[in-house]
């Protein structure tokens, strides 16, 4: 899906917020990666396969 010199990381990747973002909206608190997770303010994501990832802001 990305298509950067640097590609970034893919959905599966523990690193996968380092994406570049294709679509910010901080309105409404989300922002779309390039590697199509939905990355929300509180720092939960929503993966491509439907997978929830729980806010893991520190302490």
């Amino acid at each position: 899906m990305c298509l950067h010199d640097l590609p970034c990381p893919s959905a599966d990747s523990p690193d996968r917020e380092a994406a570049a973002v294709l679509v910010a909206h901080p309105e409404q608190g989300w922002s779309l990666l390039c590697n199509a997770v939905l990355l929300f303010e509180d720092t939960g994501e929503l993966l491509p396969d439907g997978r929830v990832v729980d806010p893991h802001r520190p302490l």
